[in-house]
């Protein structure tokens, strides 16, 4: 007969689960404070960036076993054993960036040849990845005393330098940044000097003022005075970012940093080549890859990186 018979089992479980909760609120709590007191819940939903820079020389140059042909692949295999999100190429010919599209996917482009403002002459181009970046703006300016003017060189230096840049949208993070990517002359240290300062002030003069990544062969070393005008910041032109150099914030002792090898391997030159951040930016890696193969390497410039990832929360 079950008529008239006491159940408890339920009443009883109900009464055990509000005690299991009791007893697990302490643990509950202690993980949650961990999991906020973490870094990754610090930077909000920030996640790594990982950016190149890499003279690729030209293809046009005579440089015998050296040329481009023999060390396309190669290249394109650098390129793709570091996956950056951003990569800013010196030295670039139209058909050489799209071999490299042709050969590494997934990569939108911005940038003009220098000569005309289209496609003739070197790009100093801005590759990046366009699943997880969203271009919101780019342009190019001229290294000149009239920077809008396609072609234009005016501070000594024979050949045309520019400068072009990109505002992005991070899709994983929701954040947003600016990327500037230049070649300097070679020869003109009027021309390297002023350059820095106009670069600079196109800094200053970004609108929003969002976190800013440089990067370029800069013909010139750390003692340079051009190199030191750009960490220089508003001491140079007011408004412009206190840019680091993500190599030294790692390395700051390292002495062996040439990156121009000149096909040879050399190291003992200086670090012409560079990766450089505003605040905003914390470095959380960088390096300078020697990569070769059977004494062969892919560029006469060693390619720069950096790991970096955007600090605070939400978006700017």
């Amino acid at each position: 007969m079950r008529t008239g018979l006491h159940h408890p089992a339920r009443p009883t479980r109900a009464k055990r689960s509000v005690s299991d909760l009791v007893r697990l609120l302490p643990l509950t709590l202690a993980l949650a404070w961990a999991i906020a007191a973490s870094p990754v819940a610090a930077l909000g939903q920030a996640v790594p960036l990982d950016v190149m820079t890499f003279n690729i020389r030209y293809g046009n140059a005579n440089d015998g076993e050296n040329s481009w042909q023999f060390r396309r692949a190669f290249l394109a295999e650098v390129i793709e054993s570091h996956a950056p999100h951003v990569l800013g190429v010196q030295e670039a010919l139209r058909s050489q960036l799209d071999d490299i599209h042709r050969a590494v996917g997934g990569y939108a482009e911005v940038g003009v040849g220098r000569d005309d403002g289209q496609e003739a002459g070197e790009y100093s181009a801005i590759l990046y990845d366009s699943t997880r970046l969203e271009l919101l703006d780019q342009g190019t300016f001229w290294l000149s005393a009239t920077p809008e003017v396609p072609g234009s060189k005016t501070w000594g230096n024979n050949i045309t330098r520019i400068v072009s840049w990109a505002h992005f949208n991070d899709r994983e993070s929701g954040r947003t940044f600016y990327m500037f990517n230049t070649h300097f002359d070679h020869q003109s240290q009027p021309s390297r000097d002023s350059s820095a300062v106009l670069l600079l002030r196109r800094l200053s003069e970004r609108d929003p003022a969002d976190p800013v990544i440089v990067t370029g062969d800069f013909n010139a070393g750390e003692s340079n005075s051009a190199f030191r005008r750009l960490l220089s910041g508003d001491a140079e032109v007011p408004g412009a970012p206190q840019l680091r150099d993500t190599f030294r914030v790692i390395h700051p002792e390292e002495t062996v940093v040439g990156t121009f090898n000149g096909w040879s391997g050399n190291t003992n030159g200086d670090k012409i080549d560079a990766i450089l951040v505003s605040d905003g930016w914390e470095v959380l890696d960088a390096t300078i890859d020697r990569v070769s193969r059977d004494g062969r390497y892919p560029s006469d410039h060693y390619p720069v990186t950096a790991r970096i990832v955007l600090t605070g929360g939400g978006p700017q």
